[in-house]
């Protein structure tokens, strides 16, 4: 009797102090955890600046620009008007740049999802003579820089009357937008279990049917993380846009290179207009960040 009751003396007391240990180590992973959520935060916040302070900028008077720093609005907060957007809508160039890149920028990115979901479902399931080949071509096509294109396309657009038109434009931009969507979207639908296929075709389905209800929906974060990708590279793009845009009616980021160059003061203009070029991006994103996450996610764990 005494040897068990001492026994179970030290269980008791092995027991009552586990707690302790794994109380201790809770509040090490809480501390580390705090730690990395308040540095991840201040990230962030030093992420996040540049655009508060162009926020800011826009939403003050030229002469307060001139005379102080954004950050002096905390100070004078009464002193915020709208009167830059009130002068940037009235600026139809501006608005007319807007509206030019919205008829690119959109056009650009559902070409590239929709030609680049087709072609990888193609490569990545159907046969057909010389597939892997012409894969390695489309791969190839990744390292081709833009600049080399610029003087031989400019040439061809001349020739077939599409050059600083619109439509000019969309087809550069999709054109060099395909390998990376095809090769992106491929590798993505390769990964789709071979059974799951097999079994839709047991039903009935037809390729079409196959692609559209089975490989679409489960492609969905990987064709959601190349819109966005396609969309911030379309809006944001200059070079191409200097070069085969229509010089009446630019994109938002010409227009605004035009009115540094041509109107430096112009400032009332240029702060808003430059937020509005931005914050549309990042709308977009937001929008589908959840979608861009799970396809990122997607492809690693792959």
């Amino acid at each position: 009797m005494t040897t068990t009751t001492r026994t179970r003396a030290r269980a008791s007391t092995a027991t009552s102090g586990a707690p302790t240990a794994s109380l201790g180590s809770r509040l090490a992973a809480r501390a580390a955890g705090g730690a990395m959520r308040v540095f991840l935060v201040l990230v962030g916040l030093f992420w996040l600046m540049p655009t508060v302070g162009l926020l800011l900028s826009s939403l003050r008077s030229p002469s307060d620009i001139a005379s102080s720093g954004w950050w002096e609005v905390f100070t004078a907060p009464a002193r915020l008007t709208t009167e830059n957007y009130a002068g940037l809508l009235g600026d139809a160039r501006i608005t007319d740049s807007l509206l030019s890149t919205v008829l690119i920028t959109v056009p650009a990115t559902v070409l590239v999802v929709v030609i680049g979901s087709l072609a990888g479902y193609a490569f990545a399931w159907l046969d057909f003579p010389g597939r892997d080949w012409w894969f390695l071509a489309v791969v190839a096509l990744l390292v081709v820089p833009v600049q080399v294109a610029l003087v031989p396309v400019s040439r061809l657009f001349g020739t077939l009357g599409i050059f600083e038109t619109t439509f000019g434009v969309v087809l550069f931009h999709t054109a060099f937008g395909l390998p990376f969507a095809i090769f992106l979207l491929r590798n993505f639908f390769a990964e789709i279990p071979r059974e799951l296929l097999e079994a839709a075709r047991l039903d009935g389905a037809g390729e079409v049917r196959l692609f559209t209800r089975v490989v679409l929906p489960l492609g969905g974060p990987a064709i959601a993380s190349l819109g966005i990708f396609q969309f911030l590279w379309v809006w944001n793009d200059m070079l191409v846009a200097l070069i085969f845009a229509d010089s009446e009616s630019p994109p938002i980021t010409v227009a605004l290179q035009q009115q540094v160059r041509q109107f430096g003061n112009n400032i009332d203009v240029l702060a808003p207009g430059a937020f509005v070029s931005m914050v549309i991006p990042l709308v977009v994103f937001f929008a589908f960040q959840r979608q861009f996450v799970s396809g990122v996610m997607a492809g690693a764990v792959k």
